[in-house]
């Protein structure tokens, strides 16, 4: 085990996303996985049923005993529902400013339950883009983080450059829910840009998958990847994780996070 994330995220009671697909994604990889828990969610397949905020001052509690005691090489950030939220993880993170921080900017649910508050969009660009390394929004995040719509490759262009002129380095813009049989990733940097491309995946079971490739990222920067490489492996695990999933549920499912492990080896050391 190489490589210690710590995640500050929400849980998810399925199990499919949040931090437990964190934790999951950032085991399969290789790395070690601490949280710091932001909110409870009750919610399945079929989508969320109700919302429990965690304190905010336990919410620093949590940052601040897993980096002074286990320390971390990157942070992760996923779920962090409200203006209040966001400044008390900041305020924590300014603290750390050389761990590289994958910002994943959880609005929305998969089931459509919004997961961020209206009035925290402004908190979030102003508070958490400029300490992230790379931020990780889906077409409908970057088009509320970017103010324009966003319909095919060169608007992913347009909106990337936006974002990225609110002070954060890197921006993997995912761009899975655009009508194609190919899905197209944008990385945009400072420096340039790279595409990703692969076939869609036909399948209802994606529940999790922004949580997981950001976590998948985080996992690849805390044990020394360059943000590309790191980029390229974590999409490779998520189309596999799609690829295999169990068919859990009756909604959205969720991911195969174990498609890296291979229990059967196991048995030869017993």
């Amino acid at each position: 085990m190489r490589g210690r994330v710590l995640i500050i995220a929400g849980s998810d009671s399925g199990g499919g996303a949040g931090i437990q697909a964190d934790i999951k994604a950032t085991t399969a990889l290789g790395a070690y996985g601490a949280t710091a828990i932001t909110a409870l969610t009750a919610q399945d397949t079929l989508g969320v049923h109700g919302v429990h905020a965690v304190p905010l001052d336990f919410i620093r509690h949590q940052i601040r005993l897993t980096l002074a005691d286990i320390g971390a090489d990157a942070i992760k950030t996923g779920m962090l529902a409200d203006a209040a939220t966001i400044g008390a993880v900041c305020d924590e993170l300014e603290a750390h400013p050389r761990l590289p921080l994958v910002a994943d900017p959880v609005m929305v649910a998969k089931g459509g339950h919004p997961l961020l508050g209206e009035d925290a969009v402004g908190t979030l660009k102003r508070r958490l883009l400029p300490l992230a390394t790379v931020i990780t929004p889906n077409i409908p995040e970057a088009e509320v983080l970017s103010g324009q719509v966003i319909d095919g490759v060169d608007t992913m262009r347009a909106a990337a450059s936006v974002i990225l002129a609110l002070g954060v380095p890197a921006v993997l813009l995912k761009g899975g829910h655009l009508e194609s049989d190919t899905v197209t990733d944008l990385l945009a940097t400072r420096e340039g840009e790279a595409l990703f491309e692969a076939p869609r995946i036909a399948s209802r079971h994606t529940h999790g998958t922004g949580c997981t490739l950001a976590s998948a990222v985080a996992a690849g920067l805390a044990q020394g990847l360059g943000l590309r490489e790191a980029v390229e492996r974590a999409r490779a695990y998520v189309r596999e994780a799609i690829r295999t999933a169990p068919g859990f549920g009756r909604g959205h499912g969720p991911l195969n996070h174990a498609v890296t492990l291979d229990p059967a080896r196991l048995a030869t050391l017993s």
